[in-house]
Order: C-alpha cells, then sequence, then structure tokens
C-alpha cells in the first residue's frame, strides 16, 4: 500500500472480522482455555482493537489477512474477545486528567489449538504479545476435558500428611544452610541436628545440586543416614528433599541415581529447568516419593507490574497441575518482598478444589522465625509446610535448639496458647525470641 492510513485501514478490517463472543455466555465455555489479563493503555487507545489484535495474532493470524486464513479456519481456531472491562467505568467521557486507562480484558483461547501441555500454552496464552508493554496474564481458568491431560501431584496435601504421620498439625522444614560450598559430611550433620530436633522435612539450598565438591551421589548416601539415625532417635519420619536441578536429560539420571541409593523425597528448581521439565519428573511413575518445587528465577515471570505473569499462576496453579507435592512459597513476614494480598492468593491456588488436581503443600519460606509461627497459621491455617533456615541453624545453641525452639511455638499454636507465653516456659523458644521478636525479619550486614 502506499499510504501510512491506508494500511492502518486495512489491519482494522482484518481485526474488526474477528469474531467476539459477548461474555462467557457467548461461547462454549467446555472448549475454551479462558485467559484474563490487566491492561493498561494511553487515554486516546481503543482497547476493543487491542483485544482483538492479541486474539488473532495468539491464534490463527497475524499482521495482515492471509488467504489461507479462511472462514472455516477462524470459525474453529481463532481466539475470541470474551470481554473488555474498564476500571473505572467511564461511559460518557473520560476526564481531561487522565493519561492512562485500565482494563480488564478476557480472551478465550479454542482448546483443540494445543494439546494439554505447558509449552504451548505459554506460546498462546502469554507468547509475542509478552512483549507488549502494558499487559499482564492474571489468570486462566481451564476446561475440564483439556486439564484431564495433568495428573497433578501424586501425593499432595493429605498424601504427605499420611506419609509422614502428622494428621494435623503444621509441618516444619529445614533448609541446610550455608546454601553452598560445604561438603557432604558437614550438611549430613546438619540435617541429622535439623531432623532430631523436631524437622518434618529437611531439603537442600536450591543452590546446590551436584558440585564437584558435594555430588548428589556423595550427598544421598551420608544424608540419608543422618536422616535414619534422626528417626530412630526421635521417633518420627524425616524426608530429604534432594536437589536434582540440572540439563536434560542429566536431570533425570540424577534423580533416578538419588532414588536408588535410597532417596525418599526429590528437589527441583522448576522455573530454571523449565515447567516441561517439571512435569516429566512429576509424572513418571517409576518415582514414588514427594518433588519439591523451588520458587527460584520465578520473579522473572511476575516481577514486573504490567509484564508477565501473575504471581498466583507462576506460584500457584501451574506448578500444581504439572505436579509438585510442596511449593517454596515467598512469606510477606520474613525476607521476601510481596504483597500480602498476593501471598494470600498463592496460597489459595495450591489448595481451593481445582477438579480432578490434589492440593499442593505451600511452604512458606524467606526468613522465617519461630516467632512467625503465629502469624504463619493464622494467615495461611494448618496445612502448610513452614521453612526455615537461618532460624534453626543460628539458633544461640544450636540447630537442635533451633528445630526444638519451632516444634514449641507450633505446638502453643495448635493449644491456642500465644508463642510469647510458651517461650516463658520453654527454654529454646525463649532465646529464639530473645534474638529474633515477632517481627519482620531484619537482614544483617557483616
Amino acid at each position: 500500500m502506499d499510504n501510512k492510513d491506508e494500511y492502518i485501514g486495512a489491519c482494522q478490517e482484518q481485526f474488526l472480522e474477528v469474531p467476539e463472543a459477548l461474555g462467557l455466555d457467548g461461547i462454549d465455555i467446555d472448549k475454551y482455555i479462558i485467559a484474563t489479563y490487566i491492561i493498561k493503555r494511553p487515554k486516546k487507545m481503543n482497547v476493543n482493537y487491542l483485544g482483538r489484535f492479541a486474539a488473532i495474532e495468539q491464534s490463527t493470524g497475524t499482521w495482515v489477512r492471509v488467504p489461507a486464513e479462511t472462514a472455516e479456519v477462524r470459525k474453529d481456531h481463532v481466539a475470541k474477545v470474551l470481554g473488555v472491562y474498564e476500571l473505572p467505568g467511564w461511559e460518557y467521557m473520560v476526564p481531561k486528567e487522565v493519561t492512562d486507562r485500565y482494563y480488564c480484558v478476557q480472551i478465550g483461547f479454542p482448546a483443540v489449538n494445543f494439546r494439554p501441555q505447558i509449552p504451548m500454552l505459554f506460546t498462546s496464552v502469554i507468547g509475542n504479545i509478552s512483549l507488549t508493554h502494558g499487559l499482564k496474564l492474571v489468570d486462566l481458568a481451564f476446561p475440564k476435558e483439556w486439564l484431564k491431560g495433568f495428573k497433578g501431584p501424586k501425593f499432595g496435601i493429605d498424601g504427605l500428611r499420611e506419609l509422614l504421620k502428622v494428621p494435623e498439625r503444621p509441618l516444619l522444614n529445614n533448609m541446610i544452610k550455608p546454601c553452598t560450598g560445604h561438603t557432604a559430611a558437614v550438611g549430613a550433620d546438619l540435617l541429622y541436628k535439623a531432623a532430631v530436633g523436631g524437622c518434618d522435612v529437611v531439603k537442600d539450598d536450591e543452590l546446590i545440586s551436584n558440585p564437584v565438591f558435594n555430588t548428589v551421589e556423595e550427598r544421598i548416601v551420608k544424608y540419608m543416614e543422618a536422616a535414619d539415625r534422626a528417626d530412630s532417635e526421635k521417633g518420627e519420619k524425616t524426608l530429604y528433599t534432594i536437589n536434582v536441578t540440572n540439563k536434560l536429560p542429566d536431570m533425570f539420571e540424577l534423580a533416578d541415581k538419588a532414588l536408588e541409593l535410597g532417596a525418599n523425597s526429590l528437589m527441583v528448581n522448576y522455573a530454571a529447568v523449565g515447567w516441561a521439565a517439571m512435569r516429566q519428573l512429576c509424572e513418571d511413575p517409576s518415582i514414588k516419593v514427594p518433588i519439591l518445587a523451588h520458587m527460584d528465577f520465578t520473579g522473572c515471570y511476575f516481577g514486573g507490574e504490567w509484564n508477565g505473569m501473575n504471581s498466583a499462576l507462576t506460584l500457584g496453579k501451574l506448578p500444581r497441575i504439572c505436579g509438585c507435592d510442596i511449593i517454596v512459597t515467598p512469606a510477606p513476614y520474613g525476607k521476601a518482598e510481596i504483597l500480602e494480598e498476593k501471598y494470600e492468593h498463592i496460597i489459595k491456588a495450591l489448595r481451593y478444589p481445582l477438579r480432578h488436581i490434589k492440593p499442593t503443600l505451600p511452604m512458606p519460606s524467606g526468613g522465617i522465625t519461630q516467632g512467625m509461627v503465629e502469624k504463619c497459621v493464622k494467615d495461611a491455617g494448618k496445612d502448610i509446610l513452614i521453612g526455615s533456615g537461618g532460624g534453626i541453624h543460628s539458633h544461640p545453641d544450636g540447630p537442635i535448639a533451633g528445630a526444638k525452639a519451632f516444634r514449641q511455638a507450633i505446638d502453643a499454636v495448635m493449644n491456642g496458647i500465644p508463642v510469647s507465653k510458651a517461650a516463658k516456659e520453654h527454654e529454646e523458644l525463649g532465646k529464639a525470641l530473645g534474638v529474633w521478636g515477632t517481627g519482620k525479619t531484619k537482614l544483617i550486614e557483616d
């Protein structure tokens, strides 16, 4: 075309042709994956046009109509704009002082366009449009038949409780510190102390997997011996989640080796290795132990206010349908920077009813101390795995006392006793509160 106006007019004409449904009543919701976005746009931009552009860009079309994109192709495969809702809902005029306008936009993607898998789901609902500034994916709703393609957690919350024989109270985790650089012998000693003090789960830090100074093969033998020794002394079971994160296919080979040598649970940095890789690990029928998923790298998905995906998708619904039994979750009262309401959304996404998918156990983490147990349980209930690293290892009397202090705090909460009152009766808990109190973690500079 010779001039810009003709080109723009042609583009608008083809996007106006995109079929639109008048809300959810206009489609068969059993045949569509419904994506919800928040969008920010300059005052004079028509967001209806943007919605249609996104729908066609992420399904059948491109910037210009092509011959093979027939009416029949569009009928079955084009995405549909289901709703455009502005906040606030201007009806007659937009005030002069307003510069940006804010919208909630819903688009339905035909489930037939891609099988139940994460890579093509991402490519469709947040693919090229992820480069659009001012657009964020905040939720996905899946049709029943499509979701059947995902198995979800093997254990889930009930399975973990049955495995550990802990029917009701919050569970306790410790991550071995320092994060990396230590030998297997040092780590095994730290694991024993945390476990014998009362930890139900002891995990590798996400920063150690299979380094030359502490390999998976060496670590699993020493650590499981330490866990067994602790279990025989405390009369409880301990899960040790060994980190098998690695390049592919080495990760799967490490998992097989760890299981062969006695591993009773696994861990993977799922966003770093890839969602499909984590799902393959979780759905492998030969893996009959729980899998803990770590949250590192997920901030790259949801860190922007107007880009990427919502944290409840990244840390909640999506890793849950992929099969992780436990997921490390940033807690807003530790060292993590996350809004309390976002934290609540993540917890709900991991546990609310989701067709056949079992609930995943949230693990609030990031600078959690014994004095925060009360708030942890108040905010998220009993079905949590409380994660602590430094709060156990840096206890004035050592990690055994640090773990005992956590269990004392948990027991107090379960019995309706304020943690501050219980601290007067338990030396370990009293010393912990004396060091860290009950408020938000303060980072200390060396």
